[in-house]
């Protein structure tokens, strides 16, 4: 097992890694709108999805491993209503790719997020 820990994206908030590598696998801890200074993006669902992109995308390839990469994807919302905006940037960021997917709502995120995504990617080997 290996911890995956870089400045690609914001640190672990609390007792947790950004992800772990482990039989080819890498797991990411749910990503939340916060820059790599750990400043919350404040903007719409586009925006704030936006930034929980580019945390992944930091994570995985301080991993070896990129978007394409994805297998599954879990998306946390407090607010379905907002699926449609964060599904248009969800689209555009993986492009043709098509990871499995699982998108549920919650009462509330941390830092007062409204989207908080994780994800299952392979590793080359």
């Amino acid at each position: 097992m290996q911890v995956i820990c870089t400045d690609r994206a914001p640190q672990a908030i609390g007792p947790y890694s950004q992800a772990i590598a482990l039989d080819g696998l890498l797991f990411t801890s749910g990503q939340i709108p916060l820059t790599t200074a750990g400043e919350k993006v404040a903007g719409d669902i586009a925006a704030q999805t936006g930034q929980v992109f580019d945390n992944l995308e930091g994570i995985l390839s301080s991993a070896g491993a990129a978007l394409s990469d994805v297998i599954k994807v879990t998306v946390f919302m407090t607010d379905l209503g907002e699926f449609a905006a964060m599904n248009a940037v969800f689209a555009q960021r993986f492009g043709e790719h098509r990871p499995a997917r699982s998108t549920v709502q919650v009462a509330a995120l941390p830092t007062g997020a409204r989207v908080e995504i994780e994800a299952i990617a392979r590793l080359a080997r």
